[in-house]
């Protein structure tokens, strides 16, 4: 792929020449890439998997660039060469993940915390903690609550939980785009 700059001859050019090349514009520049091969219609269930996900980001991506907050937000996340729409496809295809639970400092007890650590591509919109007894049956549930300043997401406990042995907390992480990552750690 060669990118070209103030190029008199090929600026502004974009579409395919004789079936061997292909003039894309980017950021100002444009980019000059072999044509991509006619591939035969024979997909594997996998491939129609990515493919279907695939245009699922794109509808998204075209919902997030029409609206100008959001928007905003993505180009403001934007590298050099990327836009906005760049951005938000690579955020739906990519779920957040769960680095790290810490419930050194849950004793079940009001007052008592959770903490976590849950990394997006973009941002990490909601996190909720469900504190389940051995049986299956919830103690309690709620949003953690980002701490600003740190890298950690804590959940304040708000009931008593009289015995800890097998209890389970259960984590969910959700993205911008809705992309859930869930995770347990029995206590």
């Amino acid at each position: 792929m060669a990118k070209v700059g103030d190029n008199i001859i090929t600026t502004g050019l974009s579409g395919k020449l004789g079936g061997l090349i292909v003039f894309r514009n980017r950021g100002g520049r444009t980019i000059v890439a072999t044509a991509p091969k006619n591939k035969s219609q024979h997909w594997t269930e996998a491939q129609l998997q990515h493919r279907n996900r695939f245009q699922e980001a794109v509808l998204y991506a075209k919902g997030a660039t029409a609206d100008p907050e959001l928007k905003a937000s993505y180009q403001a996340a934007a590298k050099e060469g990327q836009t906005a729409y760049n951005v938000a496809v690579a955020d739906f295809l990519n779920a957040p993940s769960i680095n790290e639970i810490d419930v050194s400092n849950y004793n079940g007890q009001p007052g008592s915390y959770i903490q976590l650590r849950a990394m997006d591509d973009f941002e990490v919109k909601e996190v909720t903690v469900s504190i389940q007894n051995a049986d299956g049956t919830e103690v309690e549930s709620g949003a953690a609550v980002f701490q600003e300043g740190s890298i950690w997401w804590r959940y304040t406990a708000t009931a008593a939980n009289e015995s800890l042995e097998g209890d389970k907390i259960i984590i969910r992480v959700f993205d911008v785009p809705g992309n859930m990552s869930e995770q347990d750690k029995l206590i």
